[in-house]
């Protein structure tokens, strides 16, 4: 299922370059299509816990999922890749 544009989605997996974890909740901004056979991208903004943005980052749509119902947020510190 193709998360909404606009809408929060969770990463699948890590993205060191920017400090994300798995989990961790962004804004869907842009669906980028793939190459034949390669899957779609999506490009996301990650905010921080008081809602400014924090970066921009593009990752393959099978590595975000939409959020659901039966989640809870939480908050950790961010450490950024050095």
């Amino acid at each position: 299922m193709t998360p909404e544009l606009y809408k929060e989605v969770a990463l699948r997996r890590d993205v060191p370059e920017h400090g994300l974890k798995a989990g961790d909740v962004a804004m869907l901004v842009e669906l980028v299509p793939g190459l034949p056979g390669q899957p779609q991208g999506a490009v996301l903004e990650v905010f921080n816990g008081i809602g400014q943005s924090i970066c921009v980052t593009s990752v393959s749509i099978e590595d975000v999922e939409p959020l659901t119902a039966d989640e809870v947020l939480s908050v950790r510190p961010l450490s950024r890749a050095g």
